[in-house]
């Protein structure tokens, strides 16, 4: 091939890149695209606003909740968060739906080993059965030596953090699990 019609890499980079910007140029003046703007719902103001963070992941975006007689009327984003400037996801635009759905639970099911039915317990009842079952578990598997080694834990727990509590909050569950001796102690972003 001569010399004269090869082409280099760098000539083939301008090349390509020159294409592509004067493509995009010619569409945009050309089709008169515009950026679009969803319109925002308009809701009357008959409550006060509260900022708040949605609870679902850990980006923590801003929230607004309208509450009216002590009732919450409406969840929407925060403009003024600089996180999510006052979009939401679907998860967090679905937010209202954490507190007004028929079929939300409001009290504490119990199932018993071996059972085939639920039964209504409350939830400080349904606590003091997960932290017996846990104390039992950890007296019954605690493994305090390994070959020699002081180790000090237990397999038979794990814990499995969650994306929407803050650092102090998950400093102190961290000091919980490693003093119980958990050595299984996983975080929901991770899985």
């Amino acid at each position: 091939m001569d010399t004269a019609t090869r082409m280099s890499r760098r000539s083939f980079l301008k090349l390509t890149g020159g294409t592509a910007a004067g493509a995009t140029a010619v569409s945009l003046a050309a089709f008169g695209v515009k950026t679009a703007h969803a319109a925002p719902q308009k809701i009357p103001k008959r409550g006060q606003e509260f900022p708040s963070v949605c609870p679902y992941c850990a980006v923590g975006c801003g929230q607004l909740a309208m509450v009216s007689d002590g009732q919450i009327i409406n969840i929407e984003g925060n403009p003024d968060s600089p996180i999510n400037q006052g979009t939401l996801c679907s998860k967090g635009s679905a937010s209202y739906q954490l507190v007004h759905n028929e079929r939300r639970m409001t009290k504490g099911m119990y199932r018993a080993p071996g059972s085939d039915s639920w039964q209504e317990m409350s939830v400080a009842e349904i606590l003091d059965k997960v932290a017996q079952r846990m104390i039992e578990s950890r007296e019954k598997n605690f493994v305090e030596t390994l070959n020699g080694a002081t180790v000090n834990r237990t397999e038979s727990l794990a814990w499995l953090g969650s994306a929407c509590v803050d650092n102090e909050e998950c400093y102190l569950i961290a000091k919980l699990a490693r003093t119980l001796g958990i050595v299984y102690l996983e975080h929901q972003a991770r899985i």
